[in-house]
């Protein structure tokens, strides 16, 4: 089983003041130390406009800084947000990535979530899925066909003839593909698609792994030459992360800045519109650190978050994202993962694949 982690560049309002430019520092120097720490990939969040969550505007350049900082770590988008973007431009930029960082790039995509972001880049909201769901095929062709044409109700484009997709990926056909979904439509679309699934922080284990069920039900649809795609089958989970040496100081480390993250997250910047169809979270009662460590997050002693992570591996997770407020403080975020990595990830690293993984 792999362990990566999930950035999206979330300001500290109390120590990264407006506007907030020691985030993307804070957050390399987390990065290059994941590296040392022999965790296997990284991703990275798209995310425009507002200072409640996150403050990254082109996952595609921040990752092609850091193949040139890294050597092995693999690096991801997670999540491209298709509606805001030209198709062949996913294609074209994809493939660059994959020849900067030698063949280390993952690639996510999804339909988005926060409505702001739409309304700022002038796209209709409402539409996003049907936007989403012409765009795909193209970007598969594009990376299947290098050649594509497009006469539809939201792209028009041609390349063909002498014309083809460059510059094109070391990984073959291209890299790992993954869909973030999270409603039963979204899903089966991941699956027929071939591409890999990608599941939130928020959905308690129970819910991911009826997710994961009806993702593995729709994988015998995709066709040649979609079912290729590196990614395919593999259960990618997002998940809040805290370790300490003792469950009580996680707690006493953790508590205000996770419940305070939870809460914000759901009901801050209208993301609650659209995130209220796809959690269990409907109320505050539900954002309180007991029930948040019973039923959604991963925080406490060595032990204690093994275990948990080898309930997720037992339905089918293949990998897990940790996630974390930037709260905890630089100090005390490098001194967790450095832990995690210590008395954790070893034994993560020995899971083999679930026999519900491989159905």
């Amino acid at each position: 089983m792999k362990i990566g982690l999930l950035f999206t560049s979330h300001p500290d309002h109390a120590t990264e003041p407006y506007p907030h430019h020691a985030i993307h520092a804070r957050v390399t120097r987390e990065i290059l130390e994941a590296e040392n720490l022999g965790y296997d990939s990284v991703w990275i969040a798209e995310h425009h406009f507002s200072n409640k969550y996150g403050i990254l505007p082109d996952p595609f350049s921040y990752l092609s800084y850091l193949a040139a900082k890294t050597s092995r770590i693999k690096l991801g988008a997670a999540v491209m947000i298709v509606p805001l973007h030209h198709p062949l431009r996913i294609v074209e930029n994809a493939a660059f990535v994959d020849i900067l960082s030698n063949g280390r790039f993952q690639l996510g995509l999804g339909s988005g979530y926060r409505p702001y972001e739409f309304e700022g880049l002038g796209v209709d909201y409402e539409a996003r899925r049907e936007i989403q769901e012409e765009a795909i095929p193209l970007i598969l062709k594009g990376f299947h066909d290098k050649r594509v044409s497009a006469r539809g109700k939201y792209y028009n484009f041609t390349v063909e003839g002498d014309l083809e997709m460059f510059p094109q990926p070391i990984q073959t056909p291209h890299p790992p593909l993954y869909m973030g979904a999270g409603t039963d439509r979204s899903m089966s679309y991941a699956a027929r698609n071939g591409f890999g699934l990608m599941q939130s922080s928020l959905p308690a284990l129970e819910t991911i792994a009826e997710h994961i069920l009806h993702y593995r039900r729709h994988m015998k649809d995709a066709p040649e030459p979609l079912n290729r795609n590196p990614a395919f089958g593999s259960i990618d989970v997002a998940r809040m992360v805290y370790v300490a040496p003792s469950d009580k100081q996680a707690r006493e480390e953790s508590e205000d800045g996770i419940t305070r993250h939870m809460k914000s997250f759901l009901s801050g910047g209208g993301t609650g519109r659209y995130l209220g169809e796809v959690t269990e979270k409907r109320d505050d009662t539900q954002f309180s650190y007991d029930h948040l460590t019973k039923r959604t997050i991963l925080h406490g002693s060595p032990d204690t978050v093994l275990r948990k992570i080898e309930a997720f591996q037992s339905i089918g997770a293949t990998s897990l994202m940790l996630h974390y407020p930037p709260y905890y403080g630089p100090e005390r975020t490098l001194r967790m993962l450095r832990l995690f990595a210590k008395e954790v990830l070893p034994h993560v690293h020995k899971m083999e694949t679930s026999p519900v993984q491989a159905a």
